[in-house]
């Protein structure tokens, strides 16, 4: 009995081993969440929920996300109730213990650092407000540094044998990010003040970090479709101060953003709100040197 023992725990024990040593699974809500879990665990195996040309707001539950969320160690999402229409719901038919509210398995961006847009009263007739606050948090590469500093600390929790190397990944990337802010807002000093006109508040922590003012929105109010009525609004509220660029997202409707631009003679931006599926912009560093330089080139007489 004493050798079966024996031989049970050294069994145990191995497979304990094998079992840390595969690669995490992480399922991301966000693309930007994807590309941040890639600069910390290279070796994990990522997925993501949605893409640049998607409204994080709104997220068909398929199949496919059921079956990656399924068989996740990780889920990274932001939190705020940016998934409260679909993540939820992913989570029951997935049924996966690991990935519940309160489990380990589920990190929350927006738990880490402080938000804007806080809400005095959560009231429906407002529009689709957000009782936590603004969501979008990613788009201020300081807070980014929080949640990537807090995402390296749940790595290690959730893999004891490669939290060495986490917080080591971390440590070196955060250096070269503050290098690269550093940069980012030299380059963007010329911007410091403009108005722009926007649909939503998605870039308002981009805003803020750069300086600039959103001096209206094309939405009537938050989450409601901009309507001619409130584009006429808008149009004669901009006329004595010109914005610098009319800015929608990239998977906004054009067509109000280009009706402004027209009335305004002002350059419409279509700004991708989180990283792309490839190209330069398909990691963080090159996503935020793109933001900038499509708001600098809206600076520049054509």
């Amino acid at each position: 009995m004493r050798m079966v023992s024996k031989c049970l725990l050294t069994l145990f024990a191995a497979t304990t081993v094998v079992a840390h040593a595969q690669p995490l699974r992480i399922f991301a809500c966000e693309p930007e969440w994807a590309a941040l879990v890639r600069v910390l665990a290279p070796d994990a195996e990522v997925s993501s929920a949605t893409h640049v040309l998607q409204d994080p707001h709104h997220i068909e539950a398929r199949p496919a996300l059921i079956g990656q969320l399924r068989r996740a160690d990780l889920a990274v999402c932001t939190g705020a109730s940016l998934e409260a229409g679909w993540l939820p719901m992913l989570q029951q038919r997935a049924a996966n213990p690991a990935v519940q509210m309160g489990k380990p398995g589920l990190f929350f961006a927006a738990e880490q650092v402080k938000l804007i847009g806080i809400p005095e009263q959560v009231d429906r007739s407002n529009g689709d407000v957000h009782a936590e606050g603004n969501p979008h948090l990613h788009l201020d590469p300081h807070r980014l540094q929080e949640v990537a500093a807090a995402l390296a600390e749940r790595l290690a929790h959730l893999d004891p044998t490669g939290a060495p190397a986490y917080r080591q990944r971390y440590l070196q990337w955060a250096d070269r990010w503050q290098q690269r802010m550093a940069g980012w807002q030299s380059r963007a000093a010329s911007l410091r003040g403009q108005p722009v006109v926007a649909q939503h508040s998605s870039f308002a922590y981009l805003w803020a970090w750069l300086g600039l003012r959103q001096s209206a929105d094309l939405e009537p109010k938050p989450g409601l479709p901009p309507s001619p009525g409130h584009l006429q609004q808008v149009l004669s509220r901009v006329r004595s101060e010109l914005p610098l660029a009319v800015v929608q997202t990239s998977y906004q409707n054009p067509q109000p953003g280009e009706w402004l631009a027209r009335q305004t003679g002002r350059p419409l931006l279509a700004l991708p709100a989180t990283v792309m599926s490839e190209g330069p912009a398909a990691t963080l560093d090159g996503w935020f040197t793109r933001l900038i330089d499509q708001l600098l080139s809206a600076s520049t007489p054509s």
